[in-house]
Order: structure tokens, then C-alpha cells, then sequence
């Protein structure tokens, strides 16, 4: 039998597209997947038998992006079989290294910045035009806005770098890959220049969506069908436009039909106010969940890092936030070993992890980001990598125990989840908290979408077993 890689494709093009990184990322793998769609493309069956493979990628690591470019030259491979196999790399790496990425991986065909997937299926059409010329839909709307037109370049590999200010991707139809759950970004962009991070770069400063578009947006996701929306932007809280801000936009969304669940990320603790602390304690649809990023527990390092609070004014936010919701679960995200972190400074953040006592931290070393100011400091401040990596440890070590403590005091509560998706452990099922933890039961694929009272029975420190105490169950 002939192997698929080789079968020759017949009818539309087909498309397959890999993500890696933030929320962020996985909402725009939906969206290009909806620029494709509107440009012909059908979602591919199969890497192997894709006309195209996107790898959608982040930048905020060295780590994920020597991920990436190992998954590239992997990909090259299917190429060495099908020469007309069209490989791109998207998303934040892509802007970032730009034209240096071709000449790591010559064999890229497409390296595309976040503000480029508009003009998605006019690209590929250059680099193929007898195989992946746009193909208008049968269901695009007469009222679809058209794709921008770019300027012809005069051979491939196609490079689309120009950050567009003006680009929010309104009207484009986002083919989610979640039917329980639906990322809805609010704003795309960062105005913060924290020292560490290489975002406002790649993705440009803060652009805010029309709060009656998110609206407008929500509604459809609710007549879906799904009951859980997540609020996305570099950083969510800080969103406004006209005179809407995040906190009535907050409860705009929690109020409608069909909505039971609303969650956003990732926020920043300067704009933690009492009008949001208000509005996440009044609404019962929004989640008693809070990502509130720290990042260091020091106020030297967090000046070095630029992030334009004190370990007192980050506390004051903790302290606000649990006098107003005392059950709320707070996750946060670390950087140890920033250049210039003393091991003083490195114990005020472990003291800082032990007195808040976060459910849950993300917690990673400092990552060199080329252009970013941090970079610039003197080479005498860089930690030692063996340092670094103990320090990490550690850190990982301090968290994980404080989670576990947090996870078995709530053993034998009962607790509501959204069932999301089969659990690895067969006959089970997993679903998720208001408080973003996850529990498996016993149970099959029917239950997907839908919500179900259990009784947490044991937990690993990480996730929970749980058992079902009724039967009713409540349909997503």
C-alpha cells in the first residue's frame, strides 16, 4: 500500500496548524484556521497528508523556541518526500528572529509576524499558485471584510513581518478547536516594557477591541452551545475602550444568557481594583480564580524587572482580593535568578511564595530575550547557570509542597466541574473548577461539556480523584 505522505492531494487545500505557547497562541491557531476556511483551505486530515503546515509558535523562552525549530527540522523531512509540501512558521518566533530564521531553516517556506494572518491564503498562493490559490467559500457572508492585499514580492520564501496598529482581526470567523471552552481575545498588544520580556516586540503596543464587537462575539459563542468564554490580553485588566473598562466590560459579559463560566487572562496587579474585585465577588458566572503574576518577591529585582510595584503595594492586591473572596484561588507566575538576584533576594522570593501561598505558580529561570533591555545589563549580573538551575529547583520544590498542602485540605469537598475531555486513566473523565482545578472521575465522552457535582476524594498534589454525588447532571 502506498504511504500517505505520498498520496497526491485532490479537491481543496488542506491545512494543519501547530501550536505552542500561551492562550494567546492557541487562540490565534483558531483564528488562521478561520482565514484559511474563508480562503478555501480545509483543515488537514493528518499532518502527513496537509498541502500546508503552519507551526505557530512563542517567543518567550529560548527553551520553546529550540522546541520549534526541532520540530521544523523534523517537519523538513515530510518535505523531502513532498517537495511541494508548504512548511510556515508563525506567531511570536517568527517575529522575532524574522529573516534569521531562513537561514537556520532553509527549508521554511512562510515565517509570519501575529499581525500578518489576514492576508494568510494570498501568501500561500504566491508560494503555489497552481495548488493553494484562494478558493472563495460557500458560506462567506456578502458583509465579509476582505482580506488586505499585500504588496507582490518577487520570490519565496515569503517573510510578513509589519506590525499593523490597527489590527484586531474583527470579522474574521474563528474555527474553534474547544466545544467546551472559547478563547476570546480583548486585546492583543502590551504597553508595559517589563525588562525580562520580548511581548510588546513581537506583538506590538495595546490595541483594545470594540467592547460591542467582544459582545456581539460572546453572544454567538453562548448560542453555540458553550458556557465557558476566557478573556484574553497580554494584560486583560488593563483593557479599555471609549468608556468601558475592564470591570464593566467583566460583568457585561457574565451576564449573558447561556454564559455560566468567565475567566480571564493573564492580568497585571496594578490593575487589580476594587471595581474588579467587585465585580468578580458580585457575579456568580465569574470564577473564583485570579492569576496575579509576581514574578519576583524582592523590590529591587522588581524594579530591575520594571514591573511598577512593590512587594507591599502586591500584597495590598492579595490582601484585597481575599477579604472580598476568602475561597478565591490565586495562581501566580516567578522568574528566578534575573540578572543581578542576589541569594538574599532569591529567599524573599520563597518567603514571599510561603506567606501568600499561591493554589498554583508557574515558575521558570531567567531567559536571555535578544532586544529586550534585560540583556543589556552588565555580564557580572547574569547568575551562573549552575546557580540558576538550583534556584529553580528549589523554588519548583517550595511551590510543589505548598500546592499539595493547599490541594489535601480540600479533600472531601463537594465541588462543580465542567467535564472537558477523557482523562489519560481509562473510564475516566477530567473537569476543571471554578478555581481552575482539575478532577477525574469515572465517566464517558457523553459528559463532555457538561456539568457535574463530585465529591473530591484524593488528590496526587497536583490533581484531584473525585466520585459523583448525584446523578442530575447539568447539560453545557
Amino acid at each position: 500500500m502506498e504511504s500517505p505522505r505520498l498520496v497526491s492531494h485532490v479537491g481543496a487545500p488542506t491545512a494543519w496548524v501547530e501550536t505552542y505557547g500561551c492562550q494567546m497562541n492557541v487562540s490565534d491557531g483558531e483564528l488562521m484556521h478561520g482565514i484559511l476556511a474563508a480562503g478555501g483551505f480545509e483543515p488537514a486530515a493528518s499532518i502527513e497528508t496537509a498541502d500546508v503546515i503552519l507551526v505557530n509558535t512563542c517567543a518567550i523562552r529560548e527553551h520553546a523556541e529550540q522546541r520549534v525549530l526541532g520540530r521544523v527540522g523534523e517537519l523538513n523531512r515530510l518535505k523531502l518526500e513532498r517537495p511541494d509540501l508548504v512548511i510556515g512558521v508563525t506567531g511570536c518566533m517568527a517575529q522575532r528572529l524574522g529573516d534569521a530564521l531562513l537561514e537556520r531553516a532553509p527549508y521554511v517556506d512562510l515565517v509570519m509576524g501575529p499581525d500578518g494572518y489576514r492576508s494568510l491564503p494570498d501568501v500561500l498562493a504566491r508560494l503555489r499558485p497552481d495548488r493553494l490559490a484562494p478558493q472563495p467559500p460557500s458560506d462567506r457572508r456578502p458583509d465579509s471584510p476582505a482580506r488586505r492585499p499585500l504588496p507582490v514580492l518577487d520570490a519565496a520564501p515569503q517573510v510578513v513581518l509589519e506590525l499593523d496598529s490597527g489590527e484586531n482581526y474583527e470579522g474574521i470567523p474563528v474555527r474553534r478547536t474547544s466545544r467546551v471552552s472559547a478563547w476570546v481575545p480583548i486585546q492583543r498588544g502590551c504597553n508595559h516594557r517589563c525588562t525580562f520580556c520580548i511581548v510588546p516586540y513581537v506583538r506590538g503596543p495595546e490595541k483594545n477591541r470594540a467592547p460591542e464587537h467582544i459582545l456581539d462575539e460572546v453572544r454567538a459563542i453562548a448560542e453555540d452551545g458553550i458556557t465557558e468564554v476566557v478573556l484574553l490580553g497580554q494584560t486583560v485588566n488593563a483593557y479599555e475602550s471609549g468608556d468601558c473598562d475592564f470591570p464593566r466590560l467583566l460583568r457585561a459579559v457574565a451576564r449573558i444568557d447561556g454564559i455560566r463560566r468567565v475567566r480571564f487572562m493573564s492580568p497585571h496587579p496594578n490593575d487589580v481594583t476594587p471595581a474588579l474585585v467587585e465585580v468578580m465577588a458580585s457575579e456568580p458566572a465569574v470564577c473564583p480564580h485570579l492569576h496575579l503574576p509576581v514574578q519576583a518577591g524582592h523590590d529591587r529585582t522588581l524594579k530591575r524587572m520594571l514591573r511598577r510595584y512593590t512587594v507591599s503595594s502586591f500584597m495590598e492586591k492579595v490582601r484585597l482580593v481575599r477579604d472580598a473572596m476568602p475561597d478565591i484561588a490565586l495562581s501566580t507566575d516567578v522568574i528566578v535568578a534575573f540578572p543581578g538576584e542576589t541569594d538574599a533576594e532569591y529567599r524573599a522570593t520563597l518567603d514571599l511564595l510561603r506567606e501568600v501561598r499561591f493554589d498554583d505558580a508557574y515558575l521558570y529561570k531567567y531567559s536571555p530575550r535578544d532586544g529586550t533591555p534585560a540583556t543589556r545589563l552588565p555580564a557580572a549580573d547574569f547568575v551562573a547557570a549552575d546557580e540558576a538551575q538550583a534556584r529553580l529547583e528549589h523554588v519548583i520544590e517550595v511551590q510543589r509542597a505548598i500546592t499539595a498542602e493547599i490541594q489535601h485540605a480540600e479533600v472531601g469537598r463537594t465541588v462543580e466541574l465542567l467535564v472537558e475531555r477523557q482523562a489519560r486513566s481509562a473510564g475516566d473523565v477530567l473537569g476543571r473548577t471554578g478555581t481552575n482545578k482539575m478532577a477525574a472521575f469515572p465517566g464517558d465522552e457523553g459528559l463532555v461539556g457538561s456539568f457535574v457535582d463530585v465529591r473530591l476524594a484524593d488528590t496526587t498534589g497536583a490533581t484531584f480523584r473525585a466520585e459523583r454525588v448525584r446523578e442530575s447532571v447539568g447539560v453545557a
